[in-house]
């Protein structure tokens, strides 16, 4: 009666039985680790692709593309320096 556990010793636990413990102990701890991941990501910053989001960084963008534009010939100088400084 002492010490031979809840079913009487013959070593089954409180598990389903089949030997799927392990996936739902798996899955169990990878919901874990991708929930304190997600967390930190959302604290720092971080987009959900890594890309910082900041004003500066799509202003660079826009001047890089009307250079490009102006390189190719598709807008003037006027143009170019017009929009540049709508940008700025």
């Amino acid at each position: 009666m002492w010490g031979y556990g809840h079913m009487g010793g013959l070593g089954y636990g409180y598990g389903l039985g089949f030997g799927l413990d392990w996936i739902f102990m798996l899955i169990f701890w990878g919901l874990v680790i991708w929930a304190i991941f997600a967390l930190v990501r959302g604290v720092s910053g971080g987009g959900c692709c890594g890309h910082i989001k900041d004003k500066e960084h799509k202003t660079t963008d826009a001047v890089d593309i009307l250079k490009e534009r102006y390189a190719k010939g598709e807008i003037s100088k006027e143009e170019f320096e017009e929009m540049k400084k709508t940008l700025q």
